[in-house]
């Protein structure tokens, strides 16, 4: 029960700040040797991170769906949720196996963490906007898309990527963070399914597993309210040399 805790803390705080889930997942199991998550733990925890942005977005993403047929700002929205989920899918789709390979390397995840902690760190540097993401065009949706698709890589912070994109395309960082949190939605609703379907029939949920998922989707809810509260206010340096250091122990150590 004890590692499926973790593995639910571990999924649900580090899928929503920016210093990748994906990366903590590869590194976590060699520096304190646990047993990495399985493929059937990984899929349910997907199921507490989406209910957990879908949970503190539940406004937006009633306005979106529910204003489709009639809310020409809810369709456009809808649009460029499309439009900046598109290129991940696509870079997914081709690059699977690299990706995977990727995953292999410890020092490849070591460097990644670094490079996200310097993408991070040029945010500093980069005056606060006031843009909205309901005004984004789709040539920043695309921009904003492309980061994200830098994401697949281990060690590289979705999170840190679509809000720091989103920051440089002239959005306030709270509507970067927003923006970014929304498709989220579309990408860990891929990631889960896509693991479901390499499961197959051999998935089962354990109350072990359940409890899990619960502190992950927990865990998730307050990370996501804990970095939108911050953008407000502060900036992301802290998160760029958490991201630097953890990277750098992991090209030393591992």
């Amino acid at each position: 029960m004890l590692e499926a805790v973790v593995w639910g803390l571990v999924q649900g705080i580090t899928e929503f700040l920016p210093v990748s889930s994906s990366g903590h997942l590869r590194i976590i199991p060699d520096l304190f040797g646990l047993e990495p998550p399985d493929l059937s733990t990984s899929a349910v925890l997907h199921l507490g991170t989406l209910a957990a942005v879908v949970a503190y977005y539940r406004r937006d993403v009633a306005w979106i769906l529910g204003g489709l047929r009639r809310d020409p700002a809810a369709r456009r929205m809808a649009a460029m949720v499309v439009v900046a989920t598109v290129p991940a899918g696509i870079v997914g789709l081709l690059f699977s196996s690299a990706v995977e390979r990727f995953q292999e390397s410890a020092t490849g995840v070591g460097v990644a963490l670094v490079a996200t902690g310097g993408v991070l760190f040029l945010t500093r540097f980069v005056s606060r906007g006031s843009g909205r993401a309901e005004d984004l065009t789709t040539g920043n949706a695309v921009v904003i898309g492309l980061f994200q698709a830098l994401a697949l890589l281990p060690g590289i912070s979705r999170a840190g990527m679509v809000i720091t994109a989103g920051i440089l395309r002239g959005l306030s960082p709270e509507e970067s963070g927003r923006f970014g949190f929304i498709i989220a939605i579309p990408a860990i609703l891929g990631a889960g399914l896509r693991e479901f379907i390499n499961l197959g029939s051999a998935s089962s949920l354990s109350i072990e597993l359940a409890i899990g998922t619960l502190m992950a989707g927990v865990c998730g809810y307050w990370a996501i309210k804990f970095l939108i509260d911050r953008l407000a206010r502060r900036s992301l340096v802290p998160f760029a040399a958490y991201c630097v250091g953890i990277g750098l122990l992991t090209l030393i150590w591992l």
